[in-house]
């Protein structure tokens, strides 16, 4: 055996042992998928040699200056990025909107922040604030008016959203919105004019293009013990939704959910 007892390693061994480290080894494939997201994206053709040579540094002189300005830019990322912001302070978009009403005082700023104030619960304060809004040439604009009347229906004044969005009609005859003529027989309900809401549902729930119509129209026909109706217009609504895209049930799993608990309750 000769002196010290071991026999040195050939520098080629070391380098082997060093290329199959897996952090060697993530590298590589980062480096690989960062050369393939460059020639995709039809960028810079130099950064194709700076990822080869450079490695780890090039990979990250790529993310920092392409891919994550790409992120931040991105209409997704934008809006994860004010989905944090809210749940962090979720009334921050309130008071800014309220800044800018009482800052300027135009109708585009008042009905952004009764908006957002119906958006909170605030819908009171929400009826006021289009009040102020409908004025002048706005006296009788129809989306103020028919958020005027949400607001109101919110607040428990179902006669009031219905007296507004009648003068809605009459002001606007060519108006149309599957969501005002909901909100409209929510209205008749409220009131106890029942029949006419069956009717008005009825109506509404044949080109609603939600599940939430025809959900209330069932509800009611089971309010007033039209059973059979009521199984019906349900059987139909889930048939619709089994045959419907996922991203609509997706969409409308609140409203389908409780028509499924409704059926099966009969």
């Amino acid at each position: 055996m000769r002196a010290g007892g071991f026999r040195s390693r050939p520098a080629s061994a070391y380098a082997c042992a060093l290329i199959m480290t897996p952090l060697f080894l993530i590298v590589l494939v980062i480096q690989v998928l960062l050369i393939v997201h460059c020639v995709r994206t039809g960028r810079n053709t130099i950064w194709i040699w700076v990822l080869a040579l450079l490695m780890l540094p090039g990979a990250i002189a790529y993310l920092a200056i392409e891919v994550i300005p790409d992120l931040l830019r991105s209409r997704a990322t934008r809006q994860a990025m004010r989905g944090v912001r809210r749940a962090l302070d979720p009334e921050q978009q309130l008071r800014a909107y309220a800044a800018a009403a009482e800052r300027t005082g135009d109708v585009a700023s008042r009905q952004r922040y009764a908006e957002e104030l119906l958006r909170h619960g605030q819908a009171e304060r929400a009826a006021q604030v289009y009040g102020q809004a409908l004025g002048g040439l706005y006296q009788h604009d129809p989306n103020l008016m028919l958020g005027l009347a949400q607001a109101q229906f919110a607040a428990g004044r179902g006669a009031e959203a219905r007296a507004t969005l009648d003068g809605l009609i009459a002001h606007n005859p060519d108006f149309k919105s599957p969501d005002g003529h909901l909100l409209y027989a929510r209205a008749l309900e409220s009131e106890g004019q029942l029949d006419k809401a069956l009717e008005e549902y009825a109506v509404v729930a044949g080109y609603y293009a939600g599940a939430e119509a025809p959900l209330r129209h069932a509800q009611l026909q089971l309010r007033v013990g039209q059973r059979d109706a009521a199984r019906q217009t349900l059987a139909a609504l889930l048939e619709h939704a089994r045959a419907a895209p996922r991203h609509y049930r997706q969409a409308q799993e609140r409203w389908l959910t409780a028509a499924r608990r409704e059926l099966d309750a009969l």
